[in-house]
């Protein structure tokens, strides 16, 4: 069973996949060569030089495939980071054999929810919208996706929605620390400073507000996604 993992960033996904489908073929593709590189390093200490596993820079628009050459075309939280979604599921859609699967996942940042309470996460949220946007992508993807995938030609799909919730101390501190990075030490924080739209102490303010979060013995998060399955 061929994988297509587009999207892949840093290969942790992919690199799983191909461990599940070995030794069949799987490549991950993304748009950064950096973050290709970092994939490529951290699967060959995972799966080891002779696994079927190959990373390459790619573009979801142009696919450098010919049709009909997957089983398996798959992209996690990728599309919401798209100007054409249509036009990238419709790629997929060209690769993907006619009894194979294209899987989405993406997802729906204004159904979000959180307690305790904070109006700087709020803020945070408001902020991290606006400038997804900025970039031409959807922030609340996962309920779109539905409507892309018809859109895009796609047949047989099975649409639904999916959860993670981050309650335990320790998925507290991995998503409170996630956040509180990318809202200091991210493209996100230095876009949205030179955009002017926050500054660098409101910034400090919010990853503050992320990493006490992670300390409340109460704290909970849910964050909800849409995803499909579908045949081309």
């Amino acid at each position: 069973m061929s994988v297509l993992d587009v999207g892949c960033g840093p290969g942790t996904i992919t690199v799983d996949l191909a461990q599940r489908v070995a030794p069949a073929p799987v490549l991950g593709i993304d748009a950064s060569p950096d973050v290709i590189d970092l994939a490529g390093v951290a699967a060959a200490r995972t799966v080891g030089p002779d696994s079927a596993l190959r990373f390459a820079v790619g573009d979801v628009y142009a696919l450098d495939a010919e049709e009909d050459s997957y089983d398996v075309v798959h992209a996690h939280q990728v599309l919401q980071h798209l100007g054409d979604p249509v036009r990238a599921l419709a790629e997929m859609r060209r690769v993907c054999r006619p009894v194979g699967i294209i899987a989405v996942r993406d997802a729906d940042y204004s159904s979000f929810s959180w307690a305790p309470l904070d109006l700087r996460l709020d803020r945070w949220l408001e902020l991290y919208r606006r400038l997804a946007r900025h970039n031409s992508g959807e922030p609340d993807a996962g309920r779109f996706l539905l409507g892309w995938a018809l859109e895009a030609g796609c047949s047989d799909v099975v649409p639904g929605a999916s959860t993670w919730c981050f309650a335990t101390p320790e998925d507290r501190r991995w998503w409170g620390g996630l956040w509180a990075d990318r809202m200091t030490g991210s493209a996100i924080a230095a876009q949205l400073t030179e955009l002017g739209w926050a500054s660098a102490a409101e910034l400090a303010d919010i990853a503050t507000a992320f990493r006490s979060w992670a300390e409340e013995p109460g704290g909970w998060f849910a964050v909800l996604h849409g995803e499909l399955v579908a045949r081309p």
